[in-house]
């Protein structure tokens, strides 16, 4: 029998893709919570930046669990269900499933590794600060 080992994202890596986004937020003159997940979509780092909002706390961590889970980046679930009505009115009752942007998967060698998912801003913005996260861990987006 020949077992398989799946990689997954590392303490330091987390951190730092942290402490990314975190420093991006701040440039942009934004608290944003931040979650970064591992392959199974859980959490490896999290951080609530002063003066972010309670209900960013587990958006945030829900991003990453979208993006950990389906191995897509959570703004590209939109435009996936918007014509197929079924799809549309059934997967968005699925529970912590986002479709709005802010949440990577985190790829190493095309497979996915964990997530990060950003909530504070805009999507748009909770997006920017993600792939600076993205950048400075050298992750493929």
């Amino acid at each position: 029998m020949s077992s398989t080992s799946i990689t997954t994202i590392d303490d330091t890596t987390a951190l730092i893709a942290t402490q990314a986004a975190a420093e991006k937020a701040r440039s942009l003159g934004l608290a944003m919570s931040i979650a970064v997940t591992d392959t199974a979509g859980h959490l490896k780092s999290f951080l609530r930046m002063d003066g972010a909002s309670l209900i960013s706390l587990q958006i945030a961590q829900d991003k990453a669990y979208t993006s950990s889970a389906t191995g897509l980046p959570t703004h590209m679930w939109h435009e996936y269900i918007k014509e197929d009505a079924p799809l549309l009115h059934g997967i968005v009752h699925t529970p912590r499933f986002i479709v709005f942007g802010g949440g990577f998967p985190i790829k190493e060698n095309g497979n996915v590794i964990g997530a990060i998912g950003l909530s504070g801003g805009h999507y748009s913005q909770d997006m920017e600060c993600a792939r600076a996260a993205l950048a400075a861990i050298s992750a493929e987006e």
